[in-house]
């Protein structure tokens, strides 16, 4: 025997309050775990690319494409490519010393050697998710380097804007 129309209907509708009731139920319990959490996670969040470095503070803040730029040509500013040596020697911005994240305890007396505490440090790496600038600015940062930026996705946005690399070959 074939359902009636009103049998389908009813049957749509129930499930449609309990696909609600569900989510309605799943949500609440998202909610209440948050506010209980010690530090709950935010409802809003920044999710541009530079969002996870300006949410540091403190001695760590993000440089714009146009500040690095001035600060290049300046030449008041020391490079430092956080991205691993075989990267590195594939190109890099021009002057920029190499100070990978993953060999940085062994690797930092070396490069910073002669590097004033008040020089303008401007570290990247590549890619609007990766880290290692972060990480690097960071360390310098906690080792009493007070002017450390951080230039997003640095090697491509250099790249793009056709500014002066080197490469070791």
């Amino acid at each position: 025997m074939k359902p009636s129309k009103i049998d389908m209907q009813e049957r749509l509708t129930q499930g449609f309050l309990q696909t609600l009731a569900l989510v309605v139920a799943a949500v609440t319990l998202a909610a209440t775990v948050n506010w209980r959490r010690p530090h709950p996670l935010p409802w809003v969040g920044d999710w541009k690319a530079s969002g996870g470095v300006e949410a540091e503070k403190g001695a760590l803040s993000v440089v714009s494409l146009e500040e690095a730029r001035a600060a290049f040509f300046s030449g008041e500013a020391l490079f430092v490519d956080a991205r691993d040596p075989e990267t590195y020697r594939e190109g890099h911005i021009l002057g920029a010393v190499n100070l990978p994240w993953m060999m940085f305890d062994e690797a930092a007396p070396r490069v910073l050697s002669n590097v004033a505490k008040e020089q303008l440090i401007i570290t990247y790496c590549d890619g609007e998710g990766c880290g290692l600038s972060r990480e690097v600015a960071v360390a310098l940062a906690a080792m009493g380097y007070q002017n450390v930026r951080v230039l997003v996705n640095g090697w491509t946005v250099w790249i793009e804007a056709g500014l002066p690399t080197g490469a070791d070959d």
